[in-house]
């Protein structure tokens, strides 16, 4: 029992030093946490008194600083001694010499409102806003000349009069007309920058102006129901046109897409195809070219045929063979036997352009002429088409076939009283 109480009275001990410790620690980061806040308001004064000191030194250079006359200087030396602070923005328009000096001036005296200045100082970022040839008209008026911005902008007038736009007519406004496919908001908008720039206050001219250059459409019919008396009744009449056209083309863009149709015109069939489909719908018979009946035989109109340089497809695109070969219009028949073989100088299926006989007249009569030795790959051949060739390249369109019966009792008879006589025996009845 006596040892157990010892060993109490130990831990007891230990527990107090614990605790006495732990108050001297806390006590000194609360000693060392003061020290930091007090060292850091020390750097921070000593921070703020140099930025200040600084400042005032640069201040104090610019106000004794004077940009020396090193060519000569247009402005007077009171206008050359006025310093530029350094926080002023200066104006970012530019003149060139071929714009307009009444705009100029207006966005120049605009931006300037906005951060003011003396006199002096619009001098100065007047002249920054002259480049290239305007400059050089600057620097050549007499040193010292310009005393006021007022005289200034006097020289500047005189010196660009010519880019002076003319006045506008307030007449002009029955000039601005409504586009074909321009919106109601559009056109109000033009149409009022419009009246800005001719400055009239005639209430009236402006509203019949408006009335003549508006589309025939919804808010037209309304302003001939309803007679509006001054241009700002106009636009808060279009307020709600406006937003309904703008609904309208919303739901045309998001409109889905129509249907396929189907082609209204079949395409173009085989003789051969349309009689047998007729005769017999689940037989169709392949198409049979006639066959020549003269092998020996050549025509004599048959031109001759020639060796290029290059093929027909690619010669017949050259500009001037182009223009000297009179090309045939366009056509949906199929022109020749062979409905898959397509001709690119007819533009239509039935035959190759190797077997095209009109190109090949065409061009036989250049070569004659001489205009296409440039382009032959040797002596032009003397032999004409073979009689193969000449099925082959059959051009005319065949328009369909006629069945006929020649010859046996299909009648009743030759004279009229035996198929009179035929005709009624067909037509009686056996009982």
């Amino acid at each position: 029992m006596q040892q157990v109480m010892e060993m109490m009275q130990n831990l007891q001990e230990f527990v107090a030093a614990s605790r006495a410790d732990q108050e001297r620690i806390q006590m000194d980061l609360v000693a060392l946490q003061s020290m930091n806040e007090e060292l850091h308001r020390t750097n921070e004064e000593l921070r703020h008194e140099l930025r200040s000191q600084a400042e005032n030194h640069e201040a104090g250079e610019r106000e004794c600083f004077t940009p020396p006359r090193e060519f000569p200087m247009p402005f007077s030396q009171e206008i050359m001694d006025v310093a530029i602070p350094a926080t002023f923005v200066g104006p970012k328009v530019v003149f060139t010499g071929s714009e307009d000096p009444e705009a100029h001036l207006t966005a120049f005296h605009t931006q300037m409102m906005l951060v003011g200045g003396t006199d002096a100082v619009r001098c100065k970022l007047f002249m920054s806003t002259l480049v290239g040839t305007t400059m050089l008209w600057f620097i050549s008026l007499p040193d010292g000349h310009v005393t006021l911005f007022a005289q200034l902008t006097k020289l500047f007038r005189e010196q660009y009069i010519t880019n002076r736009a003319p006045p506008p007519n307030s007449y002009d406004l029955f000039d601005v007309r409504q586009y074909q496919g321009e919106t109601l908001k559009e056109f109000v908008n033009r149409f009022g920058a419009q009246v800005v720039r001719v400055s009239t206050i005639d209430e009236s001219m402006i509203v019949h102006a408006f009335r003549k250059g508006i589309s025939p459409g919804p808010f037209s019919e309304s302003l001939i129901r309803s007679h509006p008396k001054t241009f700002a009744e106009i636009r808060c009449r279009a307020v709600a046109h406006i937003a309904a056209e703008g609904e309208v083309n919303e739901k045309r863009a998001n409109a889905a897409p129509e249907r396929l149709r189907a082609p209204l015109r079949a395409p173009p069939l085989r003789v051969h195809e349309a009689t047998t489909s007729k005769k017999n719908q689940g037989r169709l018979r392949p198409y049979k070219p006639r066959k020549p009946q003269d092998k020996g035989r050549v025509r004599e109109n048959r031109p001759a045929r020639h060796d290029f340089v290059i093929k027909l497809r690619g010669l017949i695109t050259i500009p001037n063979i182009a223009n000297r070969l009179r090309a045939p219009g366009k056509t949906d028949k199929v022109i020749g036997p062979h409905k898959d073989a397509w001709c690119e100088f007819h533009q239509a299926f039935g035959h190759t352009i190797s077997n095209c006989l009109a190109l090949a007249h065409l061009l036989d009569e250049l070569v004659k002429s001489g205009f296409l030795k440039d382009y032959l790959a040797g002596q032009p051949g003397a032999e004409a088409l073979a009689a193969v060739a000449e099925a082959q390249a059959h051009e005319m369109p065949i328009h369909g076939e006629i069945h006929t019966i020649s010859g046996g009792f299909s009648g009743g008879g030759c004279t009229a009283s035996q198929r009179k006589r035929y005709a009624c025996s067909v037509m009686s009845v056996v009982g």
